[in-house]
């Protein structure tokens, strides 16, 4: 079927609460990506097992104890007084548009299928929202992360950031803003025997606006990066590094964005801590480039190309006139 652009254009104006519905011919609302499709098997989280309501730190703690499936509905602002270890098998979903976690963020650590949906994490000082570490499986959809770009590059760590080995992750619909350092893929330049052949994740439908850098970073794996909106992304947006590969397509970039993407192995002083004003000197990355991208007035640096040509799953991707209406309707939260 042919798709009449301008009537789905003319349809955001007055449709986009009904986003699902409407233009599923155009975006894939449900799991998609490596989380789906992958040799273990699709994320299911806490699907199967019961469901319990959750209003305070206590409550949320102790219903992510145990490896049994649940799912956790966040309903309200949860201050957390330490980092929540999320346990295997576990989907945590904020209620409605108000479901938010302050204080201290996640950590989904040497574990294996998790969801987090529809949660607002904000100014976790000195530390990740989410940190991902050798696991497995994981799905981050339909969240805002937010913190304070004027603090610098340090106050705040990264937004979602997965290392360690962890595989077979997607990061979808979620809305990144107002922060430094976004998301970083491989922390460590020199733990290539640890990462190389794991890291794989799809990042897809996210809209960044008012970030520094890292959207996303990564060492030594695969990232496929398709129809993400970056409004005001000022310095490295997709940074491939260490032997890294990229697959990039079908992405907009906007507005005060300096470099799209970059292969080039230098980290620049922005992007964290260093030993040298010049900035951290690593391998190059690889990227490919698939369906067009939309590159605004950003630099694109491409120094080698890699292997990485096509990711080896099903995936939808939106027609680029319609990708920065459709990440703007779809992503954040209340809209799951």
């Amino acid at each position: 079927m042919k798709l009449n652009l301008s009537l789905f254009v003319y349809g955001f104006a007055s449709l986009s609460y009904a986003f699902p519905s409407a233009y599923k011919s155009i975006a894939t609302w449900g799991i998609e990506g490596y989380a789906k499709s992958n040799p273990i098997g699709i994320t299911t989280g806490g699907k199967g097992g019961p469901t319990v309501i959750v209003t305070t730190e206590a409550e949320l703690k102790a219903a992510v104890l145990g490896t049994d499936p649940k799912v956790i509905k966040v309903k309200g602002s949860i201050l957390l007084s330490s980092r929540l270890a999320i346990t295997p098998n576990k989907s945590i979903i904020g209620v409605g548009s108000s479901a938010q976690i302050t204080g201290a963020g996640l950590n989904i650590y040497n574990g294996d299928n998790v969801i987090v949906q529809n949660l607002k994490i904000s100014h976790i000082l000195g530390n990740d929202c989410i940190t991902i570490r050798n696991s497995t499986r994981v799905w981050i959809d339909h969240n805002e992360f937010t913190s304070d770009i004027s603090q610098g590059p340090d106050l705040y760590d990264g937004q979602v950031d997965i290392i360690r080995a962890s595989d077979w992750v997607t990061v979808s619909w979620n809305y990144f803003h107002d922060h430094w350092k976004s998301s970083l893929i491989g922390n460590d330049p020199s733990f290539r025997d640890l990462d190389f052949g794991h890291l794989h994740v799809t990042y897809h439908h996210n809209y960044w606006k008012n970030e520094g850098t890292r959207g996303p970073a990564g060492r030594f794996g695969h990232q496929h990066i398709y129809n993400n909106l970056y409004e005001d992304f000022l310095y490295q947006a997709i940074h491939s590094r260490s032997d890294n590969q990229v697959l990039v397509e079908g992405n907009v970039f906007r507005g005060n964005t300096s470099e799209a993407l970059s292969t080039y192995g230098l980290v620049i002083p922005m992007d964290s801590p260093n030993t040298c004003v010049c900035g951290d000197e690593e391998l190059d990355g690889y990227a490919n480039l698939g369906a067009r991208n939309d590159w605004g007035r950003a630099g694109v640096n491409i120094t080698q190309k890699g292997d990485f040509y096509s990711a080896k799953y099903k995936y939808q991707l939106t027609p680029l006139k319609l990708v920065a209406k459709v990440a703007k309707a779809g992503a954040g939260v209340g809209k799951i």
